[in-house]
Order: C-alpha cells, then structure tokens, then sequence
C-alpha cells in the first residue's frame, strides 16, 4: 500500500463529522491494506507498535523538528519549526506546510532502508511497509550517534512525503495522530469489513492486546481464528480495572462480595513460562530488573508456567508497608538497583491467576482462580491475597478496619462470580469509596469490649445537637480504630462516665468524634430519627465542644440531599 493512500484515508477520517463515517473509512481502509493490514490497524490508532510491544521510538519534539527542518531546506531550523508549532497549536500542519519536495534528489535515500517492503526501485514514493522498516530501524538506534541517525532516517523519509503524508508521519513519530480513531473504531471496523461478530473480536483483542493480529486472523480465518487465540505467556495483556463503589452497592447487586485488602503498592503482573520470569507494570512496562526479589520469589515459587496479577508492595524493616511513592523509586531504578533492593525492600502480594499451566482462566469465576492461585503459591501462602466471600456488611467493616490498621489502603470488593475481563472498568470490582461525607457528633455511651479488648472501651454511641441543647442518638461506631486508639479513647471518656449497667455506660456529653458514613438512614432505633450506614472513626475532634457539634437538622439536610 502507497503511504499516501494511508495518509488519504486518514485525512477522510479526520474530515468526518460522525462517528459512523469515521468507522466506515477506516473499514475501507482495512480491507484495502492487504499486507501491511497489521501496520495500518496500528498507525490509523497512531500507535507504531502493537500496544503489548514496549518498544519505543524514543524520538521527542526537537528531534522531530530538527528532522522537519532538514528536509525543509537551508533557510529553515528547528527553532523555526518550533515557532509555527506554537503557533499553528500542532506538528502535522507545519509538516505539511513545507515543500519537501526541493530537497529530493540531494540526500532523499540518507538514513532508512529506501528499499524495504514494497518500495519500487524506479520510484521515490513512499509505501506503508518502507515507512514501517524506517521506523523500526529508528527505534532500534541506540548509543554514540544516535540522535544524529534517527534525525537522518527521519530526514529520508520527510524528504519524500507529499505534504499529506507528511502531516500523518509526523504526528504518527510523536504519537498524536489526532484523527479521531481510538481501539473501539477500529475493533468495529475488523468486525464490519471480515464480517465477523464484535464480541469475538473484543475477546481476541483482550487476549492478544494487538489490533494487528486481530485484524489479519479475522480476515483469514473468521470467527474460528479469533476464538483459538489465547493467552500468550510472556505477552501482557492489559490488567482488569475497578471501579469506585460502596459495600451497601456490592451486597445490592451480588448478594455476597469477594473482599480482599487493597494494598498501597503497584501493580504488577507475573509471566513465568517454566524457565524465565518477566515482569509488567499496569502500563505493561517491563519492570523485571528492577525488582529481582519478585523474580527470585517467582522462581522459587513455581514449577509450571502462569501468568499472575498481584500488588507489588515497599515495606519497612518491620515488614509495615511504606508509601507508594517508595515503590516507584524502585520502578524508576535502572541503576545499582543491588543498592535500591538494599535501600528500599519490596514484597509481592498475588490476588489473580489468569493463566496456570497452559490453560486461560479468564472465564472462570473468580472464587476459582483464587483456588488455582492458592494451588500454585501453596509453599508460599503468605503470598496469596486472602479472600473472604461474605453477605455481612458487618464483617465486611471489620476486613477494612485490619487492612487499615495494617497500614493498607482499605479493602476491594469483587463479584465472586466474576471473570476476568482485561482492560475492562465494569462493576464487577469496586474501589471501596471514601466515605461521601463526615459528621461531627458527641459521644454519649459506650461499651466495654470483650476478649483481649475487655479492658478498653470498644463501642461508642453518637449523638448530634438537638435546637434545644440536648443530644439525639443517631448510632454506634466501633471500625476503624487501633487498639492503641482504643486505650487513649477509654482514658479520654471514663472521667465522664455517669453511670453504668452492665457493659454499656452512660457518659456526659463531653467528647466529639469525627466520623465518616456511606449513607444516612431514617431508623427508629435511635432518638434522633436516623441512623449511620458503616460508620466509621476518623479521629477526635479535640477543637471541638459537644455545643460545635452538628445538629439533627443537619443530618436531615445531609439526608435529603441523598
């Protein structure tokens, strides 16, 4: 295919003012490529390489523009380049507002391979497949030089682009292809031009992580082809997300939620193909050699291939985790990282399994991939994240409160029955949210704990302001507090104790708690008329008298507001 046939697809795109004609261009487009249909199911994205390749072209603004210039004649430089960039707002316009052409024939064949692919010895055009070996080549150069071959191999190629192709290579080199197709176009457009069903297509695409390959199996081989391809140990795929929710949502939907702890660290996916281990950052970066401890685990731990998905963690010498910004110091260690390892230790926490000797688990419920996790990690238990499946909110409190006395982010709730879909932000994980609002409210009892805490008080009535002065229970908190806290607490209130009946104690309003909520309902268990949904201790309010804490008209507002 002619680059400029490329570049005219393109420019109808970018021309197109609703999203079906978008499609329909690039449906063409696709069908015209013949050979070099994985390249162009790339480039139309703007992306040179498939998106589980990390390689790189390493090629920045002023060695695009230094290449510009070059090709542009004597009287132009990269400054100038620069300046028409700041003001036309992009590289592509400047690009193609240079005549190129008047340079052909005075160094047109400098840097690149002219020949390669499908270029025609008797022709000084451009072809999809010349532009695709140039740019391989450049993003092969490294070392003494480099700069200076990647601008002549930039340079052989500008010289000979008409202004249209000119306008997509350059935005094609920095990334910014700007025509307005992103992955879900050109998925509809493999299943609109090879006549083959979306959701096949998406499902290879969740597999594969190459638009490329997808499209030239759904050309040669249909629905079939697409449905045979897996899973590749040692090809990252793109990790599962979540997305934010409340416990009281998770219960609603599934009747009983996964919950494990949220860790504080990075995500980390684990490929091990029975002799080597690789590692992939969420961004499916290759983080293997900054973090040979994971490695070692790794090997260490098992015997036949997987592919992991897990929370790699920084932790003190106590084994107390750190902030995240501990962890990406050793993510950007490319160094003396025997001296990072040293500064900064690591620990991996395994939650999912999404690949266990040669079979993908992706549609396997999740409470089973836990199992096969648990399986190959069974010499290393303490790796694998536990995983409580509950219907109790009141358990599932209780979860969160260890993981944040542990020092971890909170807890995620998962659909147990879940599969794994990569990439994908469904509702079938939750990022426990922050609760929505907090409330300054008086305590005006408590209880005594029981057990090991029998000795402190565990459980702490709340009461907020009524218009007359007095207070109105609105409920109990007993999550989210240390047993150091739980000390300082019962010292804080017995001097206020009025009286007692059992565990529960009476005490004079004197103390004010912050607390975070979900939600706020009515309820007549409590005097003021509403209760709290999972609340939780934050912290003493020491600035505040019981006189400053908030009102019951407020909690109706806040109510209301809902």
């Amino acid at each position: 295919m002619q680059f400029t046939t490329f570049a005219e697809y393109a420019r109808e795109a970018e021309a197109a003012s609703a999203d079906y004609d978008v499609r329909d261009r690039v449906t063409e487009l696709l069908l015209e490529a013949e050979s070099e249909l994985p390249v162009v199911a790339r480039y139309v994205q703007g992306r040179v390489f498939p998106a589980h390749d990390s390689t790189k072209l390493d090629v920045g603004p002023a060695l695009c523009y230094a290449a510009i210039a070059k090709a542009a004649g004597r009287n132009v430089d990269a400054d100038d380049v620069e300046t028409r960039v700041a003001d036309v707002g992009e590289v592509g316009e400047v690009a193609a507002s240079y005549d190129f052409g008047a340079q052909r024939g005075l160094g047109a064949f400098t840097g690149g391979n002219s020949d390669s692919g499908a270029e025609n010895a008797d022709s000084d055009s451009l072809t999809v497949a010349g532009v695709d070996d140039s740019l391989r080549e450049l993003a092969a150069v490294e070392g003494s030089g480099s700069e200076d071959t990647k601008r002549d191999i930039l340079f052989g190629l500008f010289n000979r682009a008409s202004d249209d192709e000119s306008r997509y290579l350059a935005r094609l080199v920095l990334g910014e292809m700007r025509i307005g197709v992103g992955g879900g176009t050109v998925r509809d457009a493999i299943s609109d031009g090879f006549e083959v069903p979306p959701d096949r297509v998406d499902r290879a695409l969740q597999v594969t992580n190459d638009h490329g390959q997808v499209a030239v199996v759904a050309r040669d081989e249909g629905e079939a082809g697409l449905d045979a391809l897996g899973l590749e140990v040692g090809r990252p795929v793109d990790a599962m997300l979540a997305q934010t929710g409340s416990v009281a949502e998770a219960l609603d939907d599934w009747e009983r939620a996964a919950v494990e702890w949220k860790y504080d660290g990075a995500r980390v996916a684990v490929h091990y193909d029975g002799a080597e281990v690789r590692l992939f950052s969420r961004n499916m970066e290759d983080v293997t050699d900054p973090l040979p401890e994971v490695v070692e685990f790794v090997e260490g731990a098992l015997d036949a291939p997987a592919i992991l998905d897990g929370e790699v963690v920084a932790v003190a010498d106590d084994g107390s985790p750190l902030p995240f910004q501990e962890i990406l110091r050793r993510f950007r260690r490319k160094h003396d990282v025997a001296q990072a390892r040293e500064d900064v230790a690591v620990e991996f926490h395994a939650f999912d399994c999404l690949h266990a000797d040669g079979e993908d688990l992706l549609d396997v419920p999740l409470t089973e991939r836990h199992d096969r996790l648990t399986g190959l990690l069974d010499g290393e238990r303490d790796a694998v994240s536990d995983l409580v499946v509950s219907n109790d909110a009141g358990e599932i409190e209780e979860i969160e409160s260890a993981a944040l006395v542990a020092g971890h982010e909170g807890i995620m709730l998962k659909n147990p029955e879940s599969a794994y879909t990569p990439g994908r932000r469904g509702k079938n994980w939750l990022k426990r949210k922050p609760d929505v609002e907090t409330l300054d409210l008086v305590v005006t009892g408590a209880e005594w704990g029981e057990g090991r805490r029998a000795n402190v008080l565990g459980t702490f009535l709340l009461s907020a302001r009524d218009g007359s002065g007095d207070f109105e229970t609105i409920g109990k908190v007993a999550t989210g507090i240390t047993d150091e806290e739980l000390d300082e607490l019962t010292d804080l209130l017995e001097p206020h104790v009025r009286s007692q009946d059992g565990a529960e104690l009476d005490v004079e309003p004197a103390v004010v708690f912050e607390v975070g909520y979900e939600e706020i309902q009515p309820s007549p268990t409590y005097s003021s008329g509403y209760a709290l949904r999972f609340p939780r201790f934050l912290g003493v309010r020491d600035d505040k008298g019981p006189a400053d804490a908030d009102s019951v008209d407020r909690v109706e507002r806040l109510a209301e507001r809902q």
